[in-house]
Protein backbone atom coordinates (compact mmCIF):
# COMPACT_ATOMS: atom_id res chain seq x y z
CA UNK A 1 0.00 0.00 0.00
CA UNK A 2 1.60 3.54 -1.30
CA UNK A 3 2.27 5.45 1.78
CA UNK A 4 3.32 8.36 -0.84
CA UNK A 5 1.76 11.69 -0.71
CA UNK A 6 2.01 14.04 -3.25
CA UNK A 7 1.82 17.62 -3.85
CA UNK A 8 1.63 20.52 -6.64
CA UNK A 9 1.66 23.56 -5.52
CA UNK A 10 0.45 26.37 -8.22
CA UNK A 11 2.09 29.63 -8.67
CA UNK A 12 -1.06 31.36 -8.02
CA UNK A 13 -3.22 32.21 -5.29
CA UNK A 14 -6.86 30.85 -4.83
CA UNK A 15 -8.36 34.37 -3.92
CA UNK A 16 -10.61 36.01 -6.55
CA UNK A 17 -7.93 38.91 -6.97
CA UNK A 18 -4.82 35.88 -7.06
CA UNK A 19 -6.99 34.29 -10.08
CA UNK A 20 -7.82 37.92 -12.06
CA UNK A 21 -3.89 38.05 -11.63
CA UNK A 22 -2.77 34.91 -12.90
CA UNK A 23 -5.62 35.23 -15.59
CA UNK A 24 -4.07 38.64 -16.52
CA UNK A 25 -0.14 37.40 -16.37
CA UNK A 26 -0.76 33.95 -18.52
CA UNK A 27 -2.86 36.45 -21.22
CA UNK A 28 0.57 38.87 -21.47
CA UNK A 29 3.16 36.13 -21.09
CA UNK A 30 4.88 35.83 -24.50
CA UNK A 31 7.34 33.10 -23.61
CA UNK A 32 5.35 30.02 -24.15
CA UNK A 33 8.98 28.40 -22.76
CA UNK A 34 8.32 29.56 -18.91
CA UNK A 35 4.81 29.65 -18.66
CA UNK A 36 3.09 31.37 -15.54
CA UNK A 37 2.16 27.83 -13.94
CA UNK A 38 2.90 25.08 -15.47
CA UNK A 39 1.38 22.92 -13.11
CA UNK A 40 -1.86 25.31 -13.88
CA UNK A 41 -1.25 24.12 -17.41
CA UNK A 42 -1.10 20.29 -17.07
CA UNK A 43 -4.15 20.09 -14.32
CA UNK A 44 -6.28 22.63 -15.59
CA UNK A 45 -5.50 23.25 -19.27
CA UNK A 46 -4.67 26.89 -18.45
CA UNK A 47 -7.38 29.67 -17.69
CA UNK A 48 -10.30 27.14 -16.64
CA UNK A 49 -10.87 27.07 -13.15
CA UNK A 50 -12.29 23.47 -13.29
CA UNK A 51 -9.47 20.29 -13.75
CA UNK A 52 -9.43 18.69 -17.33
CA UNK A 53 -10.68 15.27 -17.50
CA UNK A 54 -7.28 14.30 -18.34
CA UNK A 55 -5.65 15.61 -15.85
CA UNK A 56 -8.14 14.11 -13.52
CA UNK A 57 -8.46 10.77 -15.14
CA UNK A 58 -4.45 10.21 -14.72
CA UNK A 59 -4.87 11.39 -11.28
CA UNK A 60 -7.22 8.99 -10.04
CA UNK A 61 -4.72 6.19 -12.10
CA UNK A 62 -1.97 7.27 -9.93
CA UNK A 63 -3.96 6.74 -6.69
CA UNK A 64 -5.91 3.73 -7.51
CA UNK A 65 -2.91 1.99 -8.68
CA UNK A 66 -1.02 2.24 -5.74
CA UNK A 67 1.71 4.65 -7.19
CA UNK A 68 0.64 6.96 -4.36
CA UNK A 69 -1.67 7.57 -1.19
CA UNK A 70 -3.00 10.58 -2.34
CA UNK A 71 -2.84 13.84 -4.36
CA UNK A 72 -3.18 17.30 -2.96
CA UNK A 73 -3.12 20.55 -5.01
CA UNK A 74 -2.58 24.03 -3.34
CA UNK A 75 -2.30 27.41 -4.47
CA UNK A 76 0.13 29.65 -3.01
CA UNK A 77 -1.87 31.08 -0.46
CA UNK A 78 -3.01 27.81 1.09
CA UNK A 79 -0.07 25.84 2.40
CA UNK A 80 0.49 25.64 5.81
CA UNK A 81 3.29 26.55 7.82
CA UNK A 82 5.75 23.61 7.47
CA UNK A 83 5.04 23.06 3.88
CA UNK A 84 5.62 27.12 3.46
CA UNK A 85 8.82 26.67 5.55
CA UNK A 86 10.26 23.85 2.97
CA UNK A 87 9.57 26.13 0.14
CA UNK A 88 11.20 29.03 1.84
CA UNK A 89 14.11 26.97 3.62
CA UNK A 90 15.51 24.71 0.27
CA UNK A 91 14.58 28.21 -2.39
CA UNK A 92 12.30 26.72 -3.97
CA UNK A 93 10.24 28.38 -7.11
CA UNK A 94 6.88 27.95 -7.44
CA UNK A 95 4.77 26.29 -9.54
CA UNK A 96 6.65 22.36 -7.93
CA UNK A 97 5.68 19.61 -7.14
CA UNK A 98 6.70 18.01 -3.47
CA UNK A 99 6.03 14.40 -1.92
CA UNK A 100 6.13 13.33 1.41
CA UNK A 101 6.56 9.51 2.69
CA UNK A 102 4.30 8.65 5.69
CA UNK A 103 6.92 9.55 8.87
CA UNK A 104 9.28 11.85 6.74
CA UNK A 105 9.36 15.54 5.95
CA UNK A 106 8.43 17.37 2.72
CA UNK A 107 10.99 16.48 -0.48
CA UNK A 108 11.32 18.31 -3.96
CA UNK A 109 10.82 15.83 -7.50
CA UNK A 110 9.74 18.35 -9.94
CA UNK A 111 10.95 22.22 -10.22
CA UNK A 112 8.81 25.04 -12.17
CA UNK A 113 11.35 24.43 -14.81
CA UNK A 114 10.93 20.84 -15.46
CA UNK A 115 6.94 20.97 -15.14
CA UNK A 116 7.34 23.13 -18.31
CA UNK A 117 8.95 20.89 -20.19
CA UNK A 118 5.33 19.18 -20.01
CA UNK A 119 3.90 21.65 -22.26
CA UNK A 120 0.30 20.88 -20.10
CA UNK A 121 0.52 17.27 -20.97
CA UNK A 122 -0.64 15.23 -18.10
CA UNK A 123 -0.06 11.76 -19.25
CA UNK A 124 3.64 12.84 -20.05
CA UNK A 125 3.76 14.25 -16.52
CA UNK A 126 2.23 11.21 -14.74
CA UNK A 127 4.83 9.09 -16.53
CA UNK A 128 7.81 11.12 -15.36
CA UNK A 129 6.18 11.19 -11.70
CA UNK A 130 5.77 7.50 -11.38
CA UNK A 131 9.39 7.24 -12.42
CA UNK A 132 10.74 9.24 -10.10
CA UNK A 133 8.79 7.77 -7.64
CA UNK A 134 10.06 4.07 -8.79
CA UNK A 135 13.51 5.68 -8.35
CA UNK A 136 12.94 6.54 -4.61
CA UNK A 137 11.28 3.23 -3.63
CA UNK A 138 14.45 1.44 -4.77
CA UNK A 139 16.80 3.72 -2.37
CA UNK A 140 14.84 3.90 0.48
Amino acid sequence: MATTTLYILYNADASVMGKLTYGYKKLTNKDKDKPTCAACDITHGGLSLDETSQWKAAKNELVESGAVKDVKQFHRDELDQETKEYVQSQGLKFPMVLVQDEGSGLRSVMSSEELATFKGDPQTFMKKIREQLAGSQSTL
